[in-house]
Parts: structure tokens; sequence; C-alpha cells
């Protein structure tokens, strides 16, 4: 995984949203469709320097999943400013979550 994602866990989930824009992709490593995703998430954070991406395990941060109402894996939400702004379910492609970051 890129240096340039940062992994979350519910001690430093509230403030890593807090400010900016934030895409948080919740994920577990048995789930075949996130380690999909990810290479996708390592290109935009290549691509986006100004856009904070995070990971949440949702077997090891279940309190988080739970708070948003995560059902079904991989889910991309984007933070601006600590609201959410936007919800992706499913796998999703770069050009797609660059509109929505920009």
């Amino acid at each position: 995984m890129s240096e340039k994602i940062r992994n979350l866990t519910t001690a430093d989930f509230d403030a890593a949203i807090a400010k900016g824009t934030v895409l948080v992709d919740f994920w577990a490593p048995w789930c075949g469709p996130c380690r999909m995703q990810g290479p996708i998430l390592e290109k935009l954070a290549d691509e986006l320097p100004g856009v904070s991406i995070c990971k949440v395990n949702v077997d090891d941060n279940a309190d988080i999943a739970v708070k948003f109402q995560i059902m079904s894996i991989p889910a991309l939400l984007i933070f601006k400013d600590g609201k959410l702004a936007k919800q992706y379910i499913g796998l999703t492609q770069a050009d797609e979550l660059k509109q929505a970051l920009q």
C-alpha cells in the first residue's frame, strides 16, 4: 500500500476527516472487490495530492462501519470538512472518484 494512504482506527477517525477533502475506503482483507479497489486508490493518491485517502478495515473497526451504516464493501465515503458529501458502494473507477473529489 502507498505511504500516501493512511489506515484509520476508531481512535483517529474523527480527527482525520475533520478538515479538507477525505476519501475513506471501508474494506476487509478477504473482500475481492476491495483488493481490486486498492490500486485505483493508490493511483488517485498520486494524482490528487490535496486529497487525503484513508482506509478503515471493517473487521478491526466495526464500530465505525456501524456508525456509517456500511452494509456492503467496498464502501467509499467522501468527507468535506467533516461532513459526508458522497458515498459509493462497490468497486468504483478512478474517473468517477476523481470527478467527485475535485
